[in-house]
């Protein structure tokens, strides 16, 4: 039998040795949200949270302050997760509006926090474009100074693995960022996705050693960590890249199981495990899990996500509220006498929902 592990680059070879071995926790009871979810006008697309949402109302006014104190927060409680969905969407907003970022780099040029969302911005600025490549080169002294300014940080190191994976980086220098990354948070959540993302490009989408990589990070990580939820990503490319039949249905329905085993630990109507919730509704609905597709959809209430729904619509809300009511049309259809909780009788379909 061939060596799966033989086959991939060093840096997922050596990246369990970072890792910490830790016992499931048992699943928590999901809450009580209505079935039915909310109206289709009161379904939310990329909703903040309370905090997040005051900062961009005072960006919004060229203040940068509110900001500036939530990032800091992050730090000062080593919430690194939190931390790397708030500057990628605090960057996002500079994108259109950066009169407050201006008015924050000018005001502390040295700040880590702002330094975070300089490098983040300049990557994303640079990545639409054809010369791509050669703009990112460009941004590496950005990166360097936000890594520079919390040494604890692995934020601006999943900012260098995206960093890598645009500037079409060998295997040795990606894994030299991987090391580095992993030693800050052997668990981050964002720096797995980027290294998921690296080998599939790498690879040459190859579906095999993305669920290799996914499978034993998952399983080497604390149940509640949202890297529970990596193979469910790794089964959502092969999905949605028409390659489904390169991993054996019994693979692609673990994962899918082990993101609803995540999801389940999360109350309901949260919007923070949304963007996982969203994309393992997609899943299941290409497994035809209708059942537990709409488990999600209840779990995720009101909290629509951009991805993955952006990936096949330009409006990601209305392909949202079309999947819902298709789920909902699936499970009334199906007439059976009881639902199971988890059903894996489904055949994944080759096209894009």
């Amino acid at each position: 039998m061939v060596d799966t592990m033989a086959l991939l680059p060093p840096f997922i070879r050596t990246a369990r040795t970072h890792l910490i071995h830790t016992r499931p926790a048992p699943v928590l009871s999901a809450g009580t949200a209505d079935t039915a979810g909310p109206p289709d006008g009161e379904v939310l697309l990329d909703a903040p949270d309370d905090r997040l949402g005051r900062a961009l109302v005072a960006a919004a006014q060229g203040e940068f302050g509110p900001a500036a104190a939530l990032l800091a927060a992050t730090r000062a409680h080593a919430d690194w997760e939190m931390r790397d969905r708030y500057a990628r969407r605090l960057a996002a907003f500079a994108r259109s509006r950066d009169e407050w970022y201006e008015n924050w780099r000018t005001a502390a040029p040295q700040d880590p926090d702002a330094l975070l969302i300089g490098a983040q911005l300049a990557v994303e600025q640079a990545w639409p474009s054809p010369a791509r490549a050669e703009l990112l080169r460009e941004v590496s002294p950005l990166i360097t100074a936000a890594a520079q300014g919390d040494l604890r940080d692995p934020v601006p190191w999943r900012i260098a693995l995206d960093h890598a994976r645009g500037s079409n980086a060998g295997h040795t220098y990606f894994g030299e960022l991987w090391e580095a990354a992993v030693r800050r948070a052997p668990h981050h959540y964002g720096c797995h996705v980027a290294a998921l993302r690296y080998l599939a490009s790498s690879w040459q989408g190859s579906h095999l050693a993305c669920f290799d990589f996914a499978e034993r990070a998952a399983q080497d990580a604390p149940a509640d960590s949202l890297v529970q939820a990596l193979p469910a990503r790794a089964t959502f490319s092969c999905l949605t890249g028409g390659r489904s039949r390169e991993i054996p249905r019994v693979r692609l329905d673990a994962a899918a199981d082990r993101a609803m085993a995540l999801s389940a630990r999360f109350p309901a109507a949260d919007p923070w495990p949304a963007e996982v919730r969203n994309k393992l509704m997609y899943v299941l609905v290409r497994l035809e899990r209708w059942t537990d597709a709409e488990e999600q959809l209840r779990l995720i209430g009101p909290y629509a996500t951009s991805f993955p729904w952006d990936r096949f619509a330009d409006d990601p809300l209305a392909r949202f509220l079309e999947i819902r009511a298709e789920i909902r049309h699936e499970v009334r259809r199906r007439t059976a006498p009881a639902h199971p909780r988890s059903e894996h009788r489904g055949r994944a379909r080759s096209g894009d929902h």
